[in-house]
């Protein structure tokens, strides 16, 4: 079969079936295979070489497109039995013996690569809660701000891009599949390794929270007001370059940043600043009619990555709850199986070919040098707790209402 379809039916297997079970089935297929066409015969001998060079497609593109099937021993003691029945049907020809061995290191390879990155996982960012330190403001001079790191919106913009390509690009499809997987209450047969897996997914939702906390305290905690509109106009020209570069999880954290309650009530800042652009951001992030105008920016960004020259054109990263939420909705709406009690492929050909555009935007080499200083700032720089983020937003304007002053002394 085509590649797309072999993708898709190993991507939604796991569903049914665990990884090792299905590959059992295809070294059960192997052993009969053999017994059948072990006559002798010329032509017997040719239909097993041709069998024996299927076998070998199927199991380098499971190798390849999903490593971590292959983590548990079971799977692993399987392909070997595999490939040592393979090989001998095809022993005069030393080619198999050398694809089946590139396949096998390439497979280590990998698996030790994403092992390594299960090791050094991030440690989750604490919000700073300490409210003493929060309420002496610190002079303006000593305060390390993002403006101090990097004032040029496009560079800070193409920053944020080097670190989502960093991220997506540790997500895998079977860790997508565990949205249909892990809410199936039908499932009985859960995948291994939920926690390890469903985390690159909580990891990545992490780093969009983390940025818009890291906008709202960089507003929040400037006290002179014309360096805060400074700093909201800076965030809305950065927002606005991560929209033309395609970094879309980017622009909408920064806009949620924006629009959280503390920064939002400052209406003595939000008067001073021109906000045009900032219209025409929310525009594009308009939640109506199921975030259409969003959808219409993704597309054209997609089209544009399918015709570019230059991986600068190619970059596409779609606002990552949201394209989990579709996954899930998907699922939700069609059923597993058909009232015929087959499998709902349809429904599964759907999700693989969302699945798959996310692959390949991942894929994208990040055409952006790294700069050490200015990622280090806004991976580490302190963020405030919601809490401290309104201390922060009354000290710099005052309660307006009784609302507001009820707020406020409870705060303090």
């Amino acid at each position: 079969p085509q590649r797309t379809y072999i993708f898709t039916f190993l991507l939604s297997s796991r569903v049914f079936i665990h990884p090792h079970e299905l590959l059992a089935k295809v070294g059960q297929i192997c052993i009969k295979q053999k017994q059948q066409l072990e006559t002798g015969t010329e032509a017997e001998k040719a239909k097993l070489k041709s069998f024996a060079a299927k076998i070998i497609q199927l199991l380098k593109e499971w190798t390849e497109t999903f490593p971590y099937d292959f983590q548990d021993e079971k799977s692993m003691k399987e392909l070997k039995e595999i490939a040592h029945r393979i090989t001998q049907c095809d022993e005069e020809n030393g080619t198999v013996k050398k694809i089946i061995s590139q396949m096998t290191q390439n497979l280590l390879m990998a698996l030790s690569t994403r092992s390594q990155y299960q090791e050094i996982r991030e440690k989750f960012r604490q919000p700073v809660t300490d409210k003493g330190t929060i309420l002496k403001t610190k002079p303006q001079s000593t305060q390390k701000d993002i403006l101090s790191v990097c004032c040029d919106p496009l560079i800070l913009a193409q920053q944020l891009t080097y670190i989502e390509l960093e991220r997506v690009s540790n997500i895998y499809p079977e860790d997508l599949m565990q949205i249909v997987s892990h809410m199936d209450s039908l499932d009985n047969h859960k995948c291994r390794g939920d926690v390890t897996k469903t985390y690159n997914l909580e990891a990545y939702d992490n780093w969009f929270n983390c940025l818009s906390m890291l906008v709202a305290t960089e507003i929040c905690r400037v006290v002179k007001k014309k360096q805060r509109t400074r700093m909201v106009e800076f965030f809305i020209d950065v927002a606005r370059e991560c929209f033309n570069i395609g970094n879309f999880n980017s622009m909408m954290a920064i806009i949620s940043g924006m629009n959280l309650s503390p920064v939002a009530r400052l209406k003595k800042t939000w008067s001073k600043v021109k906000t045009a652009k900032f219209d025409v951001l929310e525009h594009h992030m308009d939640p109506s009619s199921n975030f259409c105008n969003y959808r219409t920016a993704l597309q054209g960004a997609a089209q544009r990555s399918q015709t570019a020259n230059s991986n600068r054109e190619k970059i596409v990263i779609p606002v990552f709850n949201l394209f989990i939420k579709d996954i899930y909705f998907l699922h939700k709406i069609h059923t597993n199986r058909l009232p015929n009690g087959q499998i709902n492929f349809k429904k599964f050909w759907e999700i693989s070919r969302q699945i798959h555009d996310f692959l390949t935007w991942k894929q994208v080499e990040c055409p952006f040098e790294k700069d050490k200083k200015i990622q280090s700032y806004l991976l580490t720089a302190p963020i405030y707790s919601e809490e401290a983020l309104f201390i922060a937003s009354f000290e710099s304007e005052g309660p307006e209402n009784h609302m507001e002053k009820d707020s406020w002394k409870t705060l303090r």
